[in-house]
């Protein structure tokens, strides 16, 4: 009787995970601009990835063809002032630009929403320790912050920079993830939790972190867009990625000259375009996954 009675309590506990699922499906799709952000954010990235599997030539100078405009003997984008295929440099750069900005969103993320879940739970002097830390951090501006780490390290590999953006940018998930914590862990749930004698660390990310997924999201999400922008900046200005990684912001760094802005639009338009889409649709993605995953409109 009771094995029966179990089996039809997995079954009832699919079912209604399988409604939710469904329901947030619908609820998401409703939804156009989080729709149109997921179309254009997995369009440019599939992209991307396509162009290295291709493996496209965006490092051979075609001296015959140089800063021709788009559409011009078989060159899409045009050419930039060396006469590389703008085209193949723009898909080749979202490789390293996404990447750059997802990998370095997760692993900030990561350590922001475990330093937040200790301050949050624990209180006391663990919370006061990290609090003063994130102030610290944020004394700065953050682009300002990554500046200096950059020069100081002297080193522009795309290795340091993901690991200077994971160093300074876990404080807005840390503090999000705090202030979560620290109103749920007085529910009635987590109460019984530690009445039964459940580990305080089964407690914090079994019991409250998937509570918690919503500013996780929300900060991630937002720091993907936030890092894109960085790592264009700083190669724009010659700090970031060597010149020989076609990233967005090394394909912008030819802009800087006068005689290019103004001569030869198509250089600094479509790798800037491409900035712009990629950062408004994770953006809206971002918006969408959060209005589904609110525990609290559940």
């Amino acid at each position: 009787m009771e094995n029966t009675k179990t089996v039809s309590i997995k079954k009832q506990n699919k079912s209604a995970a399988s409604s939710l699922m469904k329901k947030n499906i619908r609820k998401f799709m409703r939804n156009k601009l989080a729709v149109l952000g997921l179309v254009i954010v997995v369009a440019m990235t599939v992209a991307s990835i396509m162009s290295m599997v291709l493996k496209l030539d965006y490092s051979m100078p075609d001296l015959r063809n140089m800063k021709v405009e788009p559409g011009t003997n078989g060159h899409i984008l045009g050419t930039d002032t060396i006469g590389r295929d703008l085209f193949a440099r723009v898909l080749f750069g979202g490789c390293y630009s996404i990447f750059i900005g997802v990998f370095s969103s997760i692993m900030s993320g990561i350590i922001g929403a475990v330093l937040g879940a200790v301050a949050g739970y624990f209180g006391g002097r663990a919370d006061k320790f990290l609090v003063r830390v994130s102030e610290l951090f944020q004394t700065f501006p953050q682009l300002v912050l990554v500046m200096m780490l950059v020069a100081i390290s002297g080193t522009r590999g795309m290795a340091n920079i993901i690991m200077i953006f994971t160093f300074t940018g876990w404080m807005t998930t840390f503090r999000m993830v705090r202030n979560e914590f620290m109103s749920i862990k007085s529910e009635t749930y987590v109460k019984v939790c530690e009445a039964f004698g459940m580990g305080r660390i089964n407690i914090m990310f079994k019991q409250i972190l998937p509570n918690v997924m919503t500013p996780i999201i929300v900060s991630t999400t937002t720091n993907v867009a936030v890092y894109i922008l960085q790592e264009a900046t700083l190669s724009f200005i010659g700090l970031g990625i060597s010149d020989q990684t076609p990233t967005w912001g090394n394909i912008l760094n030819a802009a800087k000259s006068v005689s290019v802005v103004t001569n030869q639009w198509w250089i600094w338009v479509f790798p800037g375009l491409a900035i712009t889409l990629f950062v408004l649709a994770i953006n809206f993605l971002g918006d969408g996954i959060r209005d589904v995953m609110d525990a609290k409109q559940q």
